[in-house]
């Protein structure tokens, strides 16, 4: 028999996503819903505890307590300050690491670390439960991007390969080869919507969203599906690059259907590619 899940819930549907999948693998699943980022509707069909994000104690006491073998990351998370964390004995010995001073993808794999090291689970990425996810090369949509686009989406993986080292987030977005929005702390639909209000006429802005080289894909990749896709037409964008093999595509048919309906693009590129 498969060992027990544990997923540890963020925003967005794909913890239910993970969760059912799993079930259907037949093994038993769990979840910790983190109080203020998971949804409701999403977590509450299955087995599940609510734990507050600073309750590191209460969260390890759930996942021992119901004999959960690995561990799954999913969902969007905000970043609390210190104030707002309210760290309990677990977790104040291990932000005494300086981890919650580390960038995004610094405080994520010292997570994983915690996990695996200290307290013996083992963490695994989300294409381990849901393999269809992992984003297939090429041009995905019905259009394919045109020579202005292409220089875009150049132009935005040039960005974020030179903001690796600042650990510095997973999206861009550029138009005319002129960079409107990176993402930081709001997430990649903020950013959608602050770029869009800074759009210039004619062709859209592109959306190009990377994993950072040397990512610990297991705690945090790239991620888009439908709600990308409305929020990037809402925002008059002309479309969307992501990268082969590393970018997760929630509900792919339904991610390119929607993109076909608006005449979005949606690219898979390496890389190596350099948007070529």
């Amino acid at each position: 028999m498969p060992p027990k899940l544990g997923i540890v819930a963020g925003g967005s549907a794909l913890p239910g996503l993970l969760a059912r999948s799993a079930i259907e693998e037949g093994r038993e699943v769990f979840i910790i819903a983190l109080k203020g980022q998971a949804e409701p509707d999403v977590v509450e069909t299955f087995d599940h505890a609510w734990v507050r994000m600073g309750a590191v104690g209460k969260a390890l006491e759930h996942l021992r307590r119901e004999g959960v073998e690995e561990v799954v990351l999913a969902g969007p998370v905000t970043r609390p300050t210190l104030g707002e964390l309210v760290p309990d004995g677990r977790a104040a010995r291990f932000l005494a690491s300086g981890a919650f001073s580390k960038g995004d993808d610094g405080l994520l794999s010292a997570i994983v670390r915690f996990l695996e090291k200290e307290e013996g689970f083992r963490v695994i990425g989300i294409p381990d439960i849901l393999e269809d996810i992992v984003a297939p090369p090429g041009v995905l949509s019905d259009r394919a991007p045109d020579s202005r686009e292409t220089a875009d989406i150049r132009r935005g993986m040039a960005v974020l390969e030179s903001l690796d080292l600042a650990d510095v987030g997973q999206a861009v977005v550029v138009q005319n080869e002129i960079v409107l929005g990176i993402e930081a702390d709001e997430g990649t639909d903020a950013l959608i919507n602050r770029a869009g209000e800074l759009a210039r006429p004619g062709t859209g802005p592109v959306l190009v969203k990377f994993s950072k080289k040397g990512q610990e894909l297991r705690a945090d990749q790239p991620v888009t599906g439908p709600g990308t896709v409305t929020s990037c037409v809402n925002a008059g964008f002309s479309g969307i690059a992501v990268e082969t093999g590393r970018s997760l595509i929630v509900d792919l048919p339904n991610t390119i259907a929607a993109a076909n309906r608006h005449n979005l693009f949606v690219t898979s590129l390496s890389r190596h590619d350099k948007g070529t």
